[in-house]
């Protein structure tokens, strides 16, 4: 209790010199480690993305780094990628074959040890309960320490993939450890949501080892990047060089880091 009251009447003497929101976030900040190491300790990450590409895009260079200490790497991809192309002569099944096999060899590129697939049309995962069960019923199934995902609340992100994607799986990771959702599966509670795809990210990590590993996998998904990857690269090289600016390093990668504790009606996770 009076560990309490000091903790208390440090926030109020915090809040008056520097405004509540900068309060609670220095506290924040200390309760919650996993904010400045998400990875520490962490032996299995599930990555989710929307369509075959968005693990590398997103946090490549970083799971690469992961894989090179250890830790086990899933990928679970919510669509089929069929549409994902400008050629209008291609076949949409034809398509979801060609990009199956580029995330299966762009994932042996980052040491991924497992994929899953969900099949969902591109372009048409429905935000539902049922894709919610799916994704829930796999991570109770990995078991991960962590789970990634696109942040779903990028500022004018048209994809609803990428939208429905986010916020499903972190609704799945929120309901993960309650027996009475899905009471066919065992109960898993993930300590921490790692967003990419962020416009606000609170970590940094730095990628200098692995950076190149990461353009490697993206190549490997010719449909998507051959006719652009000058381009790409350029766009890839300037974005981790920012975040490696602020990092300390060559290159890093950017990402939200939430606490799972925050992912429910907490005005904190606005904060840290």
């Amino acid at each position: 209790m009076h560990a309490h009251a000091n903790l208390v009447e440090e926030v109020r003497e915090l809040a008056a010199r520097l405004g509540a929101s900068e309060a609670l976030a220095r506290v924040a900040r200390e309760l919650f480690e996993e904010l400045a190491e998400p990875f520490k300790g962490c032996r299995k990450v599930l990555c989710v993305q929307p369509h075959p590409d968005d693990c590398e895009y997103g946090a490549g260079a970083t799971l690469a780094d992961l894989a090179d200490s250890g830790v086990e790497i899933t990928y679970l991809t919510l669509t089929d990628g069929s549409k994902g192309t400008l050629d209008p002569s291609v076949e949409p099944r034809r398509l979801a074959e060609v990009r199956r096999r580029e995330q299966e060899r762009a994932a042996q590129v980052i040491g991924v040890s497992k994929l899953i697939w969900l099949d969902y049309p591109d372009g048409e995962l429905p935000y539902s309960a049922e894709v919610r069960r799916r994704i829930l019923e796999v991570i109770r199934g990995e078991r991960p320490d962590v789970v990634m995902s696109p942040d779903p609340w990028l500022a004018y992100e048209a994809h609803p993939d990428h939208r429905h994607g986010g916020l499903l799986t972190l609704e799945a990771v929120m309901f993960s450890p309650l027996p009475l959702f899905d009471k066919g599966s065992q109960p898993h509670s993930v300590k921490v949501v790692v967003l990419y795809y962020t416009a606000r990210p609170n970590y940094f990590h730095p990628v200098d080892r692995t950076f190149e590993r990461k353009l490697e996998a993206l190549k490997a998904h010719e449909s998507q990047f051959a006719a652009t990857w000058q381009t790409l690269e350029l766009y890839l090289r300037v974005l981790a060089a920012a975040y490696g600016g602020q990092a300390g390093s060559t290159y890093a990668e950017a990402f939200r880091v939430l606490p799972t504790l925050l992912l429910h009606a907490s005005a904190l996770s606005e904060l840290v």
